[in-house]
């Protein structure tokens, strides 16, 4: 293709096919067009426009929102001047060897858009894009790309062809520029009711972006937290219903006979002496993050395995579930669960427990 020959127009402009409408000029002088010929199809009455740095979008209408994320991939994942390739850290990060985008992937809004969360703006329709890239790009923001940088970038998920960081990341980055505790709120509770992922993860992310010390999210945190028990609670009756495992007594306290309480359990089995208790705590935070929450947090563990060691000792069998394990692997669960109750038969008798509501 010689630099006078123009591109084939545009294919239809559908989500599934963005990318021919949308390019960078490496991958136009790929195909033969010089940065002179693609200012002047830029210029006034001109067919194409460059929204970006580098960018072309190859008609004069409006960007659709697609093309907007396009874009803004292609700004943010451009090699350096120099004309050294950063090469992704991790394999899989890129769509694919000519995709442009590098290790550039969509996050905040727009990629909780692209994951399906009802209360972001549809994708790329927002007036910014956040793009997570490596702190060591030296790329500046620039009109509707914000650069979001780290110095470890997550595997990004492939979602319509587009680098998309995982719901957790995105999550953190979005609450990030959150000022209001009722917006932190409404996306933690989605996130955990429509599935896209466990309590635990968020706060691990969460503390390690240093967000657990702010005050809009201390106050949705506690929230969001009693809501992933809900549905983890869920999740462990269509268990027992599902599998026909025999009904226990649900959410108990047990005691010693006029002694000391033992701690509450999500589900008991007097007869085999089983217990379940779900794993619904924050996890392990690291040097990051907010140091009071952090030494309530280790408070908290530790409580949790003294509880469990004792009643085991008084021979209390304590499965152990996690609503990762319950969401994804229920079947197995089950089998865990029948497997205890069935090995009840073979073990020497328990020591007798008072058995209170919770």
């Amino acid at each position: 293709m010689t630099q006078n020959t123009p591109l084939s127009p545009c294919r239809s402009r559908t989500s599934g096919d963005v990318h021919p409408c949308v390019l960078s000029a490496a991958q136009l002088r790929a195909r033969g067009v010089s940065a002179s010929v693609a200012a002047a199809r830029c210029g006034d009455g001109g067919s194409w426009q460059q929204p970006l740095p580098g960018v072309y979008v190859l008609h004069p209408e409006p960007p659709t929102g697609e093309e907007r994320l396009v874009s803004a991939l292609l700004y943010a994942g451009r090699p350096p001047a120099s004309g050294r390739r950063d090469l992704p850290a991790q394999p899989g990060r890129e769509a694919g060897p000519e995709s442009g985008y590098g290790e550039a992937m969509v996050t905040g809004f727009a990629a909780l858009a692209l994951h399906g969360f009802a209360t972001a703006p549809a994708p790329g329709s927002a007036s910014v894009i956040d793009v997570l890239v490596p702190r060591t790009r030296r790329l500046r923001s620039v009109g509707y790309v914000r650069l979001v940088r780290s110095a470890g970038t997550p595997r990004a998920e492939q979602m319509r062809g587009l680098p998309v960081a995982p719901v957790e990341r995105a999550l953190a980055d979005a609450i990030a520029g959150l000022q209001d505790p009722l917006d932190v709120r409404g996306l933690l509770i989605e996130a955990v009711r429509g599935g896209h992922c466990e309590p635990a993860v968020v706060v691990r992310e969460l503390s390690r972006a240093r967000l657990l010390g702010r005050p809009q999210v201390v106050a949705a945190v506690d929230s969001f937290l009693a809501e992933g028990r809900a549905v983890a609670e869920g999740r462990l009756y269509d268990l027992v219903r599902t599998y026909e495992l025999p009904e226990p007594l649900w959410n108990v306290e047990l005691r010693l006979p006029g002694g000391p309480r033992l701690g509450g359990v999500d589900a008991y089995w007097p007869e085999q002496a089983v217990a379940v208790e779900l794993d619904t705590r924050a996890p392990r935070l690291g040097g990051s993050g907010d140091g009071r929450r952090r030494e309530e947090l280790g408070v908290e563990w530790s409580a949790y395995a003294a509880r469990r060691e004792h009643l085991e000792g008084l021979g209390i069998t304590v499965v152990h579930l996690t609503p990762k394990k319950l969401r994804d692997a229920s079947e197995q669960q089950a089998v865990v669960v029948r497997t205890a109750l069935m090995a009840a038969a073979y073990r020497e008798p328990a020591a007798q427990v008072v058995v209170l509501p919770r």
